[in-house]
This record gives C-alpha cells, structure tokens and sequence, in this order.
C-alpha cells in the first residue's frame, strides 16, 4: 500500500489537508485496491485533450462515477490531468511539458488514484509521458574567438564548446560539423558520461599578411524526426610577429589655447604608426620629464594621444609651452617628438580702482574745478586689454580728468545748489579695451553743505483771514506759514509782526504773532461796529548768518455778529410824559396812526428789521406794517370803540438768533383834545403797577395750582390708608383701650390744642353769603408714643358725640403776638383796628372800606403774594384768576359785607382783595414754616366749643 503521499500533506493548505487525512483513513480501511490501469501519451498535448476512457478501462457505469462522487488525486504531482464523471474519461488539464517535469529521468509517468464513496474504492492509475523531439541543441554562447599567433605549429589543438539538447534518447544530440576547413579540422572524443568532446585542429599554417582573420561555423545536429540543429560562431585572429618600431607623422606639433581655458580643453592629438599588428602595433603614448611640472598642466592620453589641460593657464605666467613626448608598443620600441603650445592672451582682468584721496563735504558756493577726489587705475592685462578709460554717471555737476598714466581726478564742472541736491552719489566706473570689455566702479558719496542763500518765501502773496466780533481775546485766528528751502539753522523761521499802527493805535495791540508756530492771535475782543478790517505786515527771518527775511501783507475782516438789539427812535419813550397819537372817530380803512422807526447798528441780515404787534387794546382795529413799521387802521373807527388804545409792537432783526426790542404806542382814539386828557390822566400810574401785579399773580397761581393738586393726591391718599386701618381694627377682637401718656404735647408743633383735631371747613362761592360750618371729626388722629415712632393708637370719634353737649363752655384763646400781619396790613379804614372786641370777634361789624383803602389792602395782598413765593408749602390757597394784566381799579367790585370766623382773629371783608389776602394769611399760619429754625411760632388756633367739649369728655374718660 503506497504512504508517500502523507509525507507531503502538510505542505498544502487547510482544506488539501483535510482531503489527505480523509484519504489516509480511507486507504488503512482497504485491505486491497479494486483496479489499476496505464497509459502513456505524448507531452506537449493540447488542454482538453482525451487521455482514456476510464469507465471502460476499469469496467465501471458512468452512474457509479456519479453516485460515488468520483474524484482524482494526483499526490505531490500538478494537476495536469482531470475526470470528467459525466462522460468517465479523462482529460488533460494543464499542457504536460516532460523536461519540465521529470528531466533527463526517464521513464517520466504520472501516478495517479481515483476514489469512490458509498462503498469506498480506490483505483491507481499510471500514465507516461513519452518524449517528443521538441527541442533544439543550442550552445551556451552564440560566438567564439581565438587569437592564434602567425607561428604556431600545425596540429595544435583549440578545445570548443559543446552544445547542449533538452530531449532525449533518438531526439539528443547526435553529431557535428564545421566549416570551412580549409586551415582546421574538427576532431570528435566520446566521454565517460556519453558526450563528447569537441576539438578544432590546425592542418595548415597561418599567414597575417595574408589573412588577419578566419571566421568559422560550428554546427550541432540531433536524431529527432525532423532532425533539429544549433550552431555557433568563431571567429580566429591571427596575431601578427612584433618586428617594426612605432613613428610619429610630424617632428614636432604646434598648437595654441586662450588663457583661462577649462580643465579638460583637448590642445591638440598626436599619432605615430606601427607596421606591426595586433600587440606589437598597439601604441602607447607618454610625456618625457623636463624642468618644468608640465605634467601638472597637461596629460596626453596613452591609447588615443590627444593632449588634454588639467591645470589653469595664466597668460601674465607663462606665454609659451614645449612638451616633450614619445610613443612606445607592446615589444618596447618608441619614437619620440615635442609640441608647442602658445598662449593666447584674454580679457581676464578687470582694471582696479584705488582712491588716493576724497572729500566728504563740500559747501555749496564752491569754485568751479574744485577737487573732491583723487583715484589710481591698474589692468594686468596686456595691449589693449589693458588700456583703461574712466568716466562717470550723467546729469551730475562733475566731471573726472586723466592727470598721468592710471592717475585721475574728480572735480566740480558747474556751480553747487544744495537746495536742488543735498548730497550726489558719484559713481566712477573703469573700462578696459578688452573684448568682452571688463569694467570696475566705485561709488563716493558727496555730502553739499548749506549756505544761507534763500530767504523764507511764504506760501502766498497776501493774506486774508476773517473773525466774528466779540471774539475771546487770546483767540487763534489764523496761521501764516513760510518756508525756507534751505536747511537745519538757516531753515528755522522766526515770525515777527512788523510795526504798524491802525486808526492810531499800535498793531499789536488788536493781534499777536507766534514766533515759532506763525498763529496769529487775537489781543483784544473786536467791535464790528467799531473797525471793519484791518491790515498789517509779518516779516519771516531765518536763523542764519546773516539772516535773511520776507515780508508778507495780512488782512483781517471783522465779521458783524447780532450783538445789538434794535433801537426805537419813534415814538420816543420818556418816563415822565405820555406821548399818544390821535386818531379821529372819522378815520377810514387803512388810516396811517404813526410809524415805528427803529434801527439797528448791526449789518448784513442782523440790521433787517421786522414790526409785529405784540399787544392791543382792540387787535381787530390796528395792523402794523411788517416790513415799514406802519401803524394803520383795519376798519372802520366806531364809538364803540375804546378812547384809551394800547399797542405793544415789538421789533425785530433778522440775526441768528435773532433780537428785538419793544415800543408802547398809547393812542387816543377821540376827536378832540380835552377829552384825551381826561382819559389819560392816571394812564402813566397803572402801567407799572399792572405789569408787576400781572407777574405775580400769573406766578403764584401756577404755583399754587401745583401744590392743591399735590396736597389733594397726599390727602387722599392718607385717607385710604386710615380708613383701611380702621377696618382692620374693626373686625377685630381684641378691645381698644386708648392710653394717653403723661405730659403728651402734640408732636406737631403747631398748636396749643392738647392734640390735632382736623376739621373741614367750607365755604360757598357765593361772597356775599360767607360763613363756615364744623363737619366731622377727622378720619384718624395718630398718636406718637415714642420718638422712633414704634406705636400708634387710633380712636374713632363719630360727629353725634361732639355735637351732643350743647351747654358746654365757649371760650376763645386770645390771638398771638406773633400774628403774620402788621396793624398796618390789617383791613380796615386806614389801617385802624376795631378795638378788643373787633379783635375777639364779639364786636360789632366794621364799616366798609373806602376804594383808597381797598387799593391799599390789594397791594398788601400782591406783596404778600411775592414774599410767600419763596416759601409756599402744601396746602396753600391760590389766588383768583381775576387779576389778569389788564386788571384795574374798575374791576374791584364794591362788597359792603365782611365775614366773621369763629375761632380765628382774622377778619375776612367782603372786598375780594381783602378776603385774598385774609385767605393768604390763613394758608400761611395753617402751614409749618419750612425752617423751624429760622421762621416764628406760627400763632395757635383759639380753642372751640366743641374742641373744649371733646377735650372735656376724653378727661371723664
């Protein structure tokens, strides 16, 4: 039983391997195998090509291949054949190539198995590959050659390669030939091994004048059917017999290379020839020894003779070259020659410019042909490589000179200005006459010094600068600006305000210059109605030596500002007299009353005046004109119409912003002149008198309105906040015991009452039917039990309770000394008091006020009115709205009644004025005093019969 084929399972892979050990077990389970069968087929088959009928051979149906899963094992061998089990035949796989597969070993076969399953069967199955002559012989190399000398013997033997043929048996190599044989023979050995070698004799002897070279053909020859050949060729050199010495063409050899030329430059190649050939005609050349290393300049190549440069050659060292050189072969025998080499000069040096001597500076008024530098000149080179010219960069005030041979210098052509170029970078550049032409250069850098030769030129011609009157003395108006085109010391400017005087007065008293900046300042505030313009000179100096200077001329424009209000200079307004125009009751439509006339000393649109009346007894009867101030009617002049007119026409300019100013024109519209003067009699008085009284009555109504308005949202709101405490109170169910402290003093201050009561007092609008009523205690009263204000009480009173004792006391404090009104200011004729009982309040009625002595009341109430303003608080009553400005004695009605308070000293008079100031004086000592510190004890209000009452009850309590 054959195992070889598990010594190589573990060389394939996984699944290879698993097919192995599966046919290992199955070939331990056979005791013998089924069936062997052989054949033998030709290598190089083509793939699918029928090997056998496999089926037939082994007697086994196509089916069992089926069911058996029949499948071919080939061991360590490729696969090259396969089964198809549809058919049973086998077939080939891969082309079968037999010297690759077994070699020279022979026989060459396949061994291969076939398996069956369900039952298991194996079946061995040997196929042999015969050979086909497929192959050629061949040799390893397609060419030989032999060099064989002139002399040598007949019979000598050359040993040849023998070829090589891959098949085998009939289809090997067989025999071989050579051709042509007319000097050798081929000569055939058989070896130990069955090959043979193969030798090449001489028959006949050789002559290289004759014949140099010998080509021959060597062919190898197989048995195979058709017979198959390689062949090889040889080549003979006869070699010739060294019997003649080398011999150069020329004696001697001239040649001639440029200076500077690179390394490996051929100079020239030399040849010499020999009659002999092969060895003994090779030539080889060499350089004799001399004095000089020339060697390390040049080298002769030894094979081809060409002279090659391997150094640098200068042409300033060495002009000329002589190399010795000989020419040697194989047998020793030489000949000997020289070559000549001139050197060719180059343009290899470029000049070399050295600077004897320079200067750095050089001031700008220098001479002409002044020298600023000295330079020497040197090329190396030779003829005219070596002839140099020197000049400089254009558009330069310089020029260079040839003193002496290489000596040059550097002077100045034209006359220097700084001021066009401060410094000049002068290159000087050398050229040679070389070809190429080489050049060198060297920059000097030449600084020109300034010399104070320009004087500050300002920027313009004039100047004109402009300035709005009522200017901030020290004001910049505007700057002057010079310059001077030279430089450092010289440049710096000076700026000095040249002498002068305008309308009398020195220049610089109106303006001041700068000396370093060029401002000029405003000294003074201008007047535009005073100097328009004016105009000065400013001189600018520089700092050199000597100083130079221009003059400039400077103009300032005043610029008109609307600082003035316009001037009426009709109707002139006097304080002593009243000046009224008449207008008769007959005057018609468009009637010229009078014009105003006014002017303003401003200019330009602050001097345009325009007429507006502001204010007029009757507006619909007068018009003033806009532009002409004409006064005129613009209806017809009725009786209706008032005898006393008063026009107010303000006047106004056109500036920004604009002022005015305000005339009174009084006209008297009447037909004849008594009657006028009857009219204007206390016209003069009341004016000032309305104006003032309008004022501060417009004022302390505005202020007082404020103050209602404030004192009522407070009221209303401590009300809310009571009666919302009450409540709380109220509904709760703890029992209210009021405790008073000792020595309580009411924390206010301003009362003797033991504690505030709060009363509401009304009174109608009616003025003829004053009086006053007690309504209900107020809402809360807050007791304060201690200075931080920790605890409060409240107490409740309804009205019932201070109104049910009826024969309680009435009693009346007496007034304070320190009431608000004078005697002097109490109503009353001429000031008089009523006696004490007028002053309790018992007595009887005073008698009413003459218009005198209401006049004067209404003035003590206007400045009462004016010292309060400064001192109002919350609560004060305001005035009434029937002291317009128009306001007269006509309008002051003439009340007979005087009103009584109880419990108050005051005594209020029908008279509006009276009841105002009595209200006033009321308000004042109702109300703290802002400064407790700095006003008097406002007075304490008498104590009522039902403040007694009340005070009567809590003690009982």
């Amino acid at each position: 039983m054959d195992y070889s084929f598990v010594n190589t399972a573990l060389e394939y892979t996984d699944k290879t391997m698993r097919r192995q050990v599966l046919l290992f077990i199955l070939v331990l389970s056979l005791t013998s195998v089924f069936g062997q069968v052989s054949y033998s087929i030709p290598e190089e088959m083509e793939k699918g090509s029928v090997v056998s009928n496999l089926a037939q051979d082994l007697g086994l149906d196509v089916k069992r291949l089926k069911s058996g899963r029949a499948r071919i094992h080939s061991g360590d061998s490729a696969e090259y054949i396969e089964l198809n089990r549809e058919r049973g035949v086998l077939l080939i796989k891969e082309r079968i190539d037999r010297e690759t597969l077994c070699g020279e070993t022979t026989p060459c076969a396949l061994h291969l198995q076939m398996i069956l399953e369900n039952p298991m069967e194996l079946f061995r199955i040997t196929i042999e590959i015969t050979d086909i002559n497929d192959n050629a012989p061949s040799f390893a190399s397609s060419e030989k050659r032999f060099e064989i000398s002139e002399s040598a013997v007949v019979g000598s033997k050359f040993v040849l390669e023998k070829a090589i043929d891959a098949d085998i048996g009939a289809n090997d190599l067989q025999s071989y030939s050579l051709n042509p044989t007319n000097n050798f023979a081929l000569k055939l050995e058989n070896q130990a091994d069955g090959s043979k070698k193969v030798e090449m004799v001489l028959q006949k002897p050789l002559d290289r004048e004759h014949q140099a070279q010998i080509p021959l053909l060597l062919t190898a020859i197989d048995g195979g059917q058709p017979r198959m050949s390689g062949t090889m060729q040889i080549t003979v050199n006869v070699l010739d017999v060294n019997d003649n010495a080398p011999v150069f063409t020329k004696s001697v050899y001239k040649a001639t290379i440029t200076e500077n030329s690179p390394r490996g430059t051929s100079i020239i190649t030399v040849s010499a020839s020999d009659k002999d050939g092969g060895s003994n005609g090779e030539i080889s050349y060499a350089i004799s020894n001399s004095k000089r290393r020339l060697s390390d300049l040049f080298q002769i190549d030894r094979k081809t003779g060409e002279v090659i440069l391997i150094g640098e050659i200068d042409y300033e060292k060495a002009k000329l070259f002589q190399i010795n050189i000989e020419a040697i072969d194989n047998g020793g025998l030489s000949d000997s020659s020289k070559i000549l080499i001139d050197v060719t000069d180059v343009n290899d040096n470029s000049p070399q410019l050295k600077i004897l001597s320079k200067s750095d500076n050089i001031l700008e008024d220098s001479p002409e042909n002044t020298v600023i530098a000295m330079l020497s000149v040197n090329d190396p080179d030779s003829e005219r490589n070596g002839e140099v010219k020197c000049n400089i960069n254009n558009d330069i005030p310089f020029k260079i000179q040839n003193t002496m041979s290489g000596f040059y210098t550097l002077v100045t052509e034209v006359a220097l200005d700084r001021e066009v170029a401060s410094q000049y970078n002068i290159t000087v550049t050398c050229s040679d006459e070389g070809v190429p032409s080489l050049s060198s250069s060297v920059t000097l850098t030449l600084q020109i010094s300034d010399v104070n030769d320009n004087a500050p030129v300002f920027e313009k011609s004039s100047y004109e600068a402009y300035i709005v009157e009522n200017n901030t003395p020290g004001l910049s108006i505007f700057t002057v600006k010079a310059r001077d085109a030279d430089w450092n010391q010289n440049a710096r400017i000076s700026y000095i305000l040249e002498d002068s005087s305008v309308n009398g007065v020195p220049v610089s008293s109106y303006v001041s210059v700068s000396a370093d900046s060029g401002v000029i300042h405003a000294v003074r505030s201008f007047d535009y109605e005073q100097i328009k313009d004016f105009q000065f000179h400013v001189k600018a100096q520089d700092r050199g030596s000597p100083p130079l200077s221009s003059n400039v001329s400077v103009k300032i424009m005043i610029q008109d500002q609307n600082d003035n209000p316009p001037q009426v200079l009709y109707p002139v307004q006097t304080g002593g007299s009243l000046v009224a125009e008449m207008v008769p009751r007959s005057a018609d439509v468009g009637y010229l009353v009078t014009k105003v006339v006014a002017v303003d000393v401003d200019s330009g649109q602050n001097a345009w005046l325009s007429y507006k009346l502001q204010k007029a007894t009757d507006r619909a009867l007068f018009e003033v004109g806009l532009q002409n101030g004409e006064i005129r009617t613009i209806r017809q002049v009725t009786d209706k119409d008032a005898v006393k007119q008063r026009l107010t026409v303000i006047v106004e300019d056109n500036g920004q912003p604009s002022r005015s100013a305000t005339v009174i024109v009084n006209v008297a519209v009447a037909d004849s002149f008594p009657e006028v003067l009857s009219e204007f009699t206390d016209f003069t008085h009341d004016k000032e008198y309305n104006d003032n009284l309008t004022f501060y009555l417009v004022l302390a109504l505005a202020v007082v309105s404020f103050l209602f308005i404030t004192c009522l949202v407070v009221i209303i709101s401590v009300k809310i906040y009571r009666w919302r405490q009450s409540r709380v109170l109220y509904h709760s169910n703890l029992p209210v015991i009021p405790y008073y402290p000792p020595r309580y003093s009411d924390t206010l201050g301003t009362g003797t009452l033991q504690h505030v009561y709060n009363y509401e007092v009304c009174r109608t609008t009616d003025s003829r039917k004053s009086d006053c009523k007690f309504g209900r205690a107020g809402s809360q009263n807050v007791l304060i039990m201690d200075p931080s204000s920790t605890g409060t009480m409240q107490r409740i009173q309804s009205e019932k309770s201070i109104l049910d004792e009826p024969d309680s006391p009435l009693e009346q404090k007496p007034p304070n000394n320190d009431w608000r009104f004078t005697q002097g200011q109490r109503p009353g004729p001429s000031g008089a008091t009523g006696g004490p009982e007028v002053a309790m309040g018992t007595g009887p009625w005073p008698q009413p006020p003459t218009e005198a002595e209401q006049l004067q009341a209404l003035m003590a109430a206007a400045n009462e009115v004016s010292e309060a303003t400064a001192t109002l608080g919350p609560g004060t009553m305001g005035l009434s709205t029937r002291y317009s400005p128009q306001f007269t004695l006509q309008h002051v009605p003439d009340y007979r009644q005087n009103v009584y308070i109880p419990g108050s000293t005051a005594t209020l008079t029908s008279n509006p004025q009276q009841q105002q100031a009595t209200a006033q004086q009321a308000t004042q000592q109702a109300l703290p005093p802002p400064q407790a510190s700095a006003q008097p004890e406002p007075p304490k209000a008498a104590q009522t019969p039902a403040s007694k009452k009340k005070s009567t009850k809590k003690e009982k309590k």
